[in-house]
């Protein structure tokens, strides 16, 4: 199997380095290495602006299923969205803001909206002017979706529905300006019955507050939503369907967006690689773990390359055990890193900030590594537990019986 990129994507990547180059500047020069999860709160006003700039470049939308620049963004091919990724991690850009509604809400648009319900939000997304998040989980409702509370009731006045329930663990709900929510527009329904994929707008004040999540890193990037009444502005999919869309959306975390995540990782992997180096007294253990890591990264990039463009679209008949099984890899993975980078550290972790704090104002009191130690603690339980994303490969992919309810 060829995982090599074709002339085509050597000439993407000079212009892709060129821009980047030209726009990382002043404000956003001084954003660069900045955000990204666990340190969501480092320079949110340069990187919302950074989001604009993006969609003035067109770089915004390359993965949509629409023709090129039919949103003002460009239309690249799988490969070309990794090189993408791989310059723009490579030149420490801002971490981005607009990662739900372009690579979550913006397909599931495309597989299930509307034409009125695409041209009226994708061109906001594309132009990074509307940041979005996501209403799925719920008190007592995480990995098991289907146990939703919340409620929407459609209003004969206008026939808008009416929003009322509470949402948990919605990320960057602070900054957003829309959030798409599963609710139960059936009333008795169970289950995944009766429910609808509905948009809400965030600015809707008595009607939607928003609580921050203080997390033990000290950062508050997830959030608790209350909708009081809150007015729907319109349905995805149809009333009653959202249990389909809403796996269709679920569908979509994996291939290119997972290959971008990958980037990530390496870099951190490279810094605590960095820091044992730092440390003078080789540990043959340490030494060993980290090339595990380093090898099962590796594993987990050609992994993903070889499921690049694969079946398993919104609605389509592919593989539907691939999220499952990249959640469980990527996470598990992930956490291990955490440990290993206040293991390196040593009795020092337990301090301040630590001599590879990179100069950001670090109001928490931690640095780099013990941030992500305690961010990654949850890796294996978030977008899905690792048992929950077990059941789906035994059920869906196996055919195994169902586990007893």
């Amino acid at each position: 199997m060829d995982f090599s990129f074709g002339d085509e994507d050597a000439q993407l990547r000079a212009r892709a380095r060129a821009w980047l180059t030209e726009h990382l500047v002043g404000p956003y020069g001084r954003a660069r290495g900045l955000g990204g999860p666990g340190s969501e709160h480092e320079g949110a006003a340069a990187r919302r602006d950074w989001e604009r700039e993006l969609g003035r470049g067109g770089w915004i939308g390359q993965g949509w299923e629409v023709p090129d620049g039919a949103y003002g963004q460009r239309r690249l091919s799988p490969t070309g969205q990794v090189v993408w990724a791989e310059e723009y991690a490579a030149l420490r850009a801002p971490g981005r803001v607009g990662h739900i509604g372009e690579n979550l809400l913006a397909p599931t648009l495309i597989a299930y909206g509307t034409p009125e319900q695409q041209d009226r939000h994708l061109p906001a997304i594309a132009r990074g002017e509307e940041l979005w998040c996501q209403g799925y989980s719920e008190p007592g409702a995480g990995s098991d979706l289907a146990g939703i509370r919340t409620s929407a009731v459609r209003d004969p006045a206008d026939g808008r529905h009416r929003v009322t329930g509470q949402k948990i663990w919605t990320s960057l709900a602070h900054d957003a300006d829309w959030c798409f929510v599963l609710a139960r527009t059936e009333a008795g329904s169970r289950r995944h019955h009766g429910l609808s994929f509905l948009l809400v707008r965030m600015d809707q004040p008595g009607r939607v507050e928003v609580r921050p999540i203080r997390q033990m890193s000290g950062t508050a990037e997830f959030n608790e939503v209350f909708f009081d009444g809150a007015v729907a502005e319109e349905s995805v999919g149809g009333e009653g369907n959202g249990w389909t869309v809403a796996m269709g959306l679920l569908a979509l975390e994996r291939g290119v967006s997972t290959l971008v995540q990958q980037i990530g990782f390496a870099a951190e992997l490279e810094r605590v690689v960095g820091a044992y180096a730092a440390r003078g007294a080789p540990d043959p253990v340490l030494r060993e773990r980290l090339v595990r890591q380093w090898a099962e990264l590796r594993t987990m990039r050609w992994n993903a390359l070889r499921t690049l463009g694969a079946a398993g679209e919104p609605g389509g008949a592919g593989d539907p055990g691939a999220p499952s099984v990249a959640k469980l890899l990527w996470g598990g993975w992930h956490r291990r890193l955490g440990e290993l980078a206040v293991e390196v550290r040593g009795a020092a972790a337990t301090a301040g900030p630590g001599p590879w704090a990179r100069g950001a104002a670090y109001e928490d009191g931690l640095d780099e590594e013990q941030r992500l130690f305690l961010f990654t603690r949850a890796d294996t339980i978030y977008g899905g537990s690792d048992e929950i994303q077990r059941n789906i490969i035994a059920e869906r992919v196996l055919g195994l019986p169902k586990e007893p309810r």
